[in-house]
């Protein structure tokens, strides 16, 4: 298997979304501009879903223009039905995100609606997809749900292989919504996952990192072949559907581990860093993540202060 990954940016989604203070169009531009710059080819850049549910996404439309200005980027919107996905497409959106929730109680809290209507409306956005539309599945609740607690892996399971069986060639994306699974839960169903539909090309895995554990259950996904990860600048997230979630894991610690680690991301870190801080002092914004900290203008100090001072000896 290659030993490179792609991180699919998600802070101008999941991210933005919780922040009440509104956040202008341009500033949200601006931050698609620098995070593509950066080397960040698939940007989750909005979602059409109810402006009066969550405001802060109803520009969406406006920075599909942006995004389609920027060469080489691949943005892609979440929707929650098939209703959304049709407004997505006559917007001029070319990769959908479908969700859905593994947990009865979260879907309905998210989408107002059963798992089994959302199966259903899965498979009327399917009849009327145009063909050059790319879609994902984003599998919610899939380890752990803010209201049922902690998921059994044969449910889930199951639900993926009625999602497959509908269309095996979409990206699925496992998501830990809550940021409570733990690194062996996460290798359990990823592989589990992968066993029970091969015919599956991309797994996906999207980390909260509510209890620290961001990084170590993105890495053991990577331990069970997924090859694809979400993350959010400045970890920036918190779902408000999901009572307690915090912040994505952070794009730059993510960045960080993968490179240390000899796998290539594509993603300049250097040029990262400074859009990660901004996007963490945004009003309103709940930040994460310690590479920040740690590669920010503080670390660089005292790196050319021991430097100095080794020159002096």
């Amino acid at each position: 298997m290659s030993k490179a990954v792609e991180i699919v940016e998600v802070a101008p989604r999941d991210g933005f979304q919780p922040i009440g203070p509104w956040i202008p169009t341009e500033t949200k531009a601006a931050f698609l501009r620098r995070l593509a710059a950066a080397g960040l080819r698939r940007i989750e850049i909005g979602s059409f879903v109810s402006p009066t549910a969550v405001p802060q996404l109803r520009d969406t439309a406006d920075l599909l223009e942006v995004a389609a200005r920027l060469p080489g980027l691949r943005p892609q919107v979440l929707v929650p039905t098939a209703r959304r996905a049709r407004e997505a497409v006559q917007a001029g959106a070319r990769f959908l995100v479908y969700v859905l929730s593994a947990s009865e109680a979260h879907n309905q809290s998210n989408v107002r609606r059963s798992v089994a209507e959302s199966v259903e409306d899965y498979a009327r956005l399917l009849d009327a997809l145009p063909g050059d539309v790319e879609l994902r599945i984003n599998l919610a609740t899939a380890f752990d749900c803010p209201f049922d607690g902690r998921m059994a892996v044969g449910p889930v399971l199951e639900l993926v292989r009625r999602l497959v069986a509908m269309r095996p060639d979409v990206e699925i994306c496992l998501c830990d919504t809550t940021g409570r699974a733990t690194p062996d839960h996460v290798a359990q169903l990823c592989a589990a996952a992968a066993a029970c539909c091969p015919q599956v090309a991309n797994w996906a895995y999207h980390a909260h990192d509510t209890y620290g554990l961001g990084l170590a259950t993105t890495y053991a996904a990577y331990q069970e072949g997924v090859r694809v990860f979400d993350a959010a600048a400045g970890g920036l997230g918190g779902c408000p559907f999901a009572p307690g979630a915090t912040g994505n894991v952070a794009t730059e610690d993510v960045v960080w581990m993968f490179e240390r680690m000899g796998t290539d991301t594509g993603v300049s870190l250097e040029a990262l860093l400074p859009v990660a801080q901004d996007a963490a002092a945004l009003p309103g914004a709940s930040a994460g993540g310690r590479a920040r900290q740690a590669l920010g203008p503080c670390a660089a100090a005292e790196e050319r202060i021991t430097s100095l001072e080794k020159s002096a000896r």
